[in-house]
């Protein structure tokens, strides 16, 4: 969430960065946003100025009854019982104000940081760097929906019987190549000095706004309403929200965790030939990290995340490419995102398989998560978060860019976690 302090203070530079997130009716948001602060600072200064007079009063009272001036005293409690009054209804209008406030500060996205590209669409994102060769298949090479159902691993048809579409059944080997993936992927976190973590997967409505799904992305969780739970659609949510309301000693940061969890997400509208099979479902595993960082230190932090997720997509031996989004192609709450995406050559098309995001203050500011300076002023932490990685595009990937005419070769990284080399 923004600080009214900064668009008070900054407010062409806010109004600039939202356009850039293509954030429509920014300057108009803003200055009405900018009103309501008006009104809540006269509002406060004069219930401040009320209150300052009526305990003043009451001091005064004691005295006039102590000198045995009681009419005086009465006018003075009469005064006071007025003035109570006004502050009370002043207190309710502050109230309501701030409440206004609080929830337009709710719709107003992060602002992108300076590196971050101009642009609409995904058509937009800048290309920083590619990495690996893209394999050449066999003639008759398959995309991984007709892979899966050729080797019997992944079953759609009894995903569908049991839940509904987009929620597959992993089988055999298809089962063991997940859990493979996860463990993995958890080992390399922790030997990168994160912490691992196994949350909750069902958060409350105050996590949900503490790291920003609500209210942006309510309508693309699953909402348990009868105890207003809603599931994840990313470990982030419960990790970072371990967090909240916590001064963090300097000495403890960077926070570093990791964690494996399903992940819901409904994917309303989502539709096509690119959402076929793995591509995109309901519900997937990912494993998560996630950093707290002194502000000075979160870019350092983005970078080195961004190498951790190359360095497995490195070992996996997957063609990779890293993009930095276009301010329209961001998320919500992020400063700057990384995609890294991977090449399926059967289907001839990069897809993403993690986003590695800084979001400065926004989430820390709505978490109230905090450290104390040199001088022991209390600051806003910075946080981040990347996947690392999710497993549909990645099991699609190594199914489809491995594929031979006799079976798949699975990565040499993941024999041993496998117990076999080759799905035939």
């Amino acid at each position: 969430m923004l600080q009214v302090t900064v668009l008070r203070e900054q407010t062409a530079h806010v109004i600039e960065g939202l356009n850039k997130k293509n954030y429509k009716n920014a300057a108009e948001e803003v200055a009405a946003l900018l009103e309501l602060d008006q009104q809540r600072r006269q509002l406060q200064s004069e219930h401040d100025e009320l209150q300052g007079r009526a305990n003043s009063i009451a001091k005064e009272i004691g005295v006039l009854m102590k000198n045995g001036e009681r009419e005086k005293a009465e006018a003075s409690k009469a005064e006071t019982s007025e003035l109570k009054q006004k502050t009370k209804s002043l207190a309710e209008q502050l109230s309501t104000v701030e409440d206004q406030i609080q929830q337009a500060l709710y719709k107003l996205p992060n602002l992108p940081h300076e590196s971050v590209p101009t642009g609409r669409t995904a058509e937009d994102n800048e290309v920083v760097l590619e990495n690996g060769e893209i394999p050449k298949l066999f003639d008759g090479a398959q995309p991984h929906w007709e892979l899966i159902q050729k080797y019997d691993i992944i079953d759609f048809e009894l995903g569908n019987k049991i839940s509904g579409a987009g929620f597959p059944v992993y089988k055999g080997k298809g089962a063991r190549l997940q859990r493979a993936l996860i463990n993995f992927f958890l080992d390399e976190a922790i030997a990168a000095g994160y912490m691992e973590i196994q949350p909750p997967i069902l958060v409350n409505e105050a996590s949900g706004f503490g790291t920003g799904q609500l209210p942006d992305k309510e309508g693309q969780m699953y909402h348990a309403t009868e105890d207003n739970l809603y599931l994840i659609p990313t470990a982030e949510v419960p990790i970072t929200n371990i967090y909240r309301d916590m001064i963090l000693p300097v000495a403890q940061l960077p926070v570093m965790n990791t964690g494996h969890t399903p992940c819901f997400r409904r994917e309303a509208g989502s539709w096509g030939a690119d959402v076929r099979g793995l591509n995109r479902l309901h519900q997937f595993d990912k494993v998560e990290i996630v950093q707290i960082t002194l502000p000075e230190k979160s870019y350092e932090a983005l970078e080195q995340m961004s190498l951790h997720i190359q360095g497995l997509l490195q070992k996996l031996e997957l063609p990779y490419r890293v993009l930095r989004l276009c301010g329209g192609d961001m998320g919500f709450t992020s400063a700057l995102t990384y995609d890294m995406e991977v090449y399926s050559t059967a289907q001839g098309r990069w897809l993403e398989v993690s986003s590695a995001s800084n979001f400065e203050t926004y989430q820390a500011n709505r978490l109230k998560l905090r450290y104390k300076n040199e001088s022991g002023k209390t600051q806003l932490l910075h946080t981040l978060n990347g996947s690392a990685l999710a497993l549909p595009r990645i099991v699609a990937a190594i199914l489809e860019n491995n594929q031979t005419p006799d079976g798949i070769d699975m990565p040499k990284v993941l024999h041993s976690y496998l117990g076999f080399d080759r799905i035939s």
